[in-house]
């Protein structure tokens, strides 16, 4: 995986512009620890980071491919998984190639059919690239959005990068959030497109933006598409298993160490165990298969200490170890305690690294724990992430309070709870301003205005299409920002095989009777996998990623608390002093879970505010 950026101007020399491209490319430097390169222009700079994963020696960007009619360049983020398919229709067309990357693929498919090769692409990936023939810039986003990519345009032309903070290095760019930002923040809408920063905005997934001397235009290339099922029940679970391995097959490609996210969920245990299937044939020349590596986030004493809640019934680690067992993984578990998970410049590590102050807390914190222990061992990790909102895995799917209420399902789950009460921690004045009830509301007809209903589909089943529709189009991505930032900071390659657009379509267009055909989540994943995994894996209830329950991690944030309390710390610009107070008076044994988030919500604004001196337009 790597970083990308750039800049693209009709009316400056950007090649007098070396230095403010060399300080937007090193803030990508996570991104891309292995190599980093410029190029230059007089209306174009690309920079680039390097993250080696195929073709080590070859795969150097930005790329150049000279024609009769100026350079195509390019600077490219991503895996595609179809290269070699590409590769060698290229080839038929005429086509020579000088290394075995999947960029130089992208470069030359761009050539031979233009803005198109986009959907020609199977993977995650956002590239640009600088058509010198035309004077063109071309920014493609992959269809889930599983890599980032943001733009600012300028007077002039565009300022690009894989993250924000590419972007605001360069002082073009307005380091400012207005209240819509602040709205973006706390909401938990993820309006495709969006951004926090003013100016600032995301190409949509499944999107592409071009800009010329004539202006700014924006393309969806792809949206999620309503098509007729008409596959009965066993060629449904047989064509969700036949995709799940070519997937997974395509995506354990690489020339660097391997391994997969095994928490002992459904999710996770089937990416193992068709990796550990895969990896343990026997090559081609008969040369001996390997094994799959497989990695677990555990807590100190939680095994011990754990009390089951609504949302986790069970701990994840015996079943991680289970899985291992049953499919011979080589598995190891990364411990982590509370001080580790409570460090402040662990924090602001992950803060840095999502350029906001949106954060699940803890579950961030260890999160950038165990791919930082990860990286140490493997550069590419298989990810469960997007099994849930594909296959409809969250209990919610089957309430018929959620399936009735006229608002995100997510939050009608957690409407009575603190969890939804974002705007709780505001003082008076900004929670009036945010006004969030009117906004939640006009972003959710927004995103009903966007699924198409199927031909005679029952009101029922139009009804969960919306359900899901609402997820692949905003939850998830949520949740894959949250992962590519996080593993991207510590230059770990996540992978996440559940997002790939034909099984995505697939399962969509599957009615929500075939999805649930056994009264229970996630009915054809299961089916699809039975095989392959222990029934107790196969019967477990989902539970969400681990939060620690340790008491003295609470403590920490108190006392951390208590600590900001004591000063003219910004956050009280938009805090209210007094709430905060009232949190620091509580007992650190029976805290609630949702009061806890909100302190480490408060924490985390407070860094925000400390790492990008934002100027706040309220």
């Amino acid at each position: 995986m790597c970083g990308i950026t750039g800049w693209v101007s009709f009316d400056r020399d950007l090649t007098q512009q070396r230095e403010r491209l060399d300080a937007m490319t090193r803030t990508m430097d996570c991104r891309g620890p292995d190599a980093g390169g410029v190029w230059l222009d007089r209306r174009a700079a690309l920079g680039h980071r390097r993250l080696a994963v195929i073709d080590i020696e070859g795969g150097t960007q930005p790329m150049v491919l000279p024609t009769d009619d100026g350079p195509v360049v390019i600077t490219y983020s991503g895996e595609v998984y179809n290269y070699t398919e590409l590769r060698s229709e290229l080839l038929r067309r005429g086509h020579r190639f000088e290394t075995r990357s999947d960029t130089e693929v992208v470069l030359h498919g761009y050539v031979e059919w233009g803005e198109a090769v986009a959907e020609r692409l199977n993977g995650m990936f956002a590239f640009a690239v600088w058509d010198s023939r035309v004077e063109k810039l071309v920014l493609i986003r992959d269809r889930m959005g599983v890599k980032p990519l943001y733009y600012y345009a300028t007077d002039d032309g565009v300022l690009f990068g894989s993250e924000p903070k590419a972007i605001l290095a360069n002082p073009l760019a307005d380091r400012a959030v207005d209240l819509a930002g602040l709205r973006e923040l706390v909401s938990f809408t993820q309006t495709p497109g969006s951004s926090v920063w003013c100016g600032m905005n995301e190409v949509v997934p499944g999107g592409l933006v071009t800009v010329d001397r004539s202006g700014l235009r924006e393309h969806r290339y792809w949206t999620l598409p309503t098509r007729p099922h008409t596959d009965d029940r066993e060629t449904t679970v047989a064509t969700v298993r036949e995709l799940l391995e070519d997937i997974v097959s395509r995506q354990l490609v690489s020339d660097v160490p391997r391994c997969t996210l095994l928490s002992g969920g459904l999710d996770s245990s089937v990416i193992t165990a068709l990796a550990a299937a895969k990896l343990g044939r026997p090559g081609e020349h008969g040369e001996a298969g390997e094994k799959v590596r497989s990695f677990a986030v555990d807590f100190v004493g939680r095994e011990d200490d754990f009390v089951a809640d609504e949302l986790r019934g069970t701990t994840d680690a015996p079943y991680a170890r289970e899985v291992a067992a049953h499919v011979g993984s080589q598995h190891e578990a990364i411990v982590l305690d509370h001080a580790s998970i409570a460090d402040p410049d662990v924090r602001r590590a992950v803060i840095t690294a999502r350029d906001s102050p949106l954060s699940l807390g803890d579950m961030d914190t260890s999160l950038y724990l165990l791919f930082k222990a990860i990286r140490q061992q493997s550069t590419v990790a298989l990810s469960g992430e997007s099994a849930d909102e594909v296959f409809g895995g969250y209990r919610w799917f089957h309430l018929p309070e959620v399936q009735a209420a006229q608002t995100f399902p997510w939050m009608a789950v957690f409407v009575s709870g603190a969890r939804a009460q974002v705007s709780d921690r505001f003082n008076a004045d900004i929670t009036a301003a945010l006004d969030l009830p009117a906004y939640i509301k006009d972003r959710y007809a927004e995103a009903l205005g966007e699924v198409e209903r199927a031909e005679g589909e029952s009101d029922h089943e139009a009804r969960m299409r919306e359900l899901c529709h609402l997820h692949l189009t905003r939850f998830v991505r949520m949740l894959l920002e949250r992962k590519d930032r996080i593993s991207m900071a510590v230059g770990l390659e996540v992978r996440v095989p559940f997002c790939d657009h034909r099984l995505v379509e697939y399962v969509y267009n599957t009615p929500w009777s075939l999805k649930s055909f056994d009264g229970r989540e996630k009915s054809l994943l299961r089916a699809a996998t039975a095989d392959l995994l222990p029934k107790s894996v196969l019967e477990r209830v989902k539970a969400p990623y681990p939060a620690t329950l340790d008491p003295h991690y609470t403590g920490a944030l108190l006392q951390q608390s208590k600590e900001l309390l004591t000063t003219d710390d910004p956050v009280f610009d938009l805090v209210d002093r007094g709430w905060l107070e009232n949190i620091t008076r509580q007992d650190s044994a029976t805290m609630p879970i949702d009061v806890r988030n909100g302190m480490e919500r408060v924490l985390d604004l407070s860094t925000w505010l400390d790492i990008y001196r934002p100027e706040l337009r309220l």
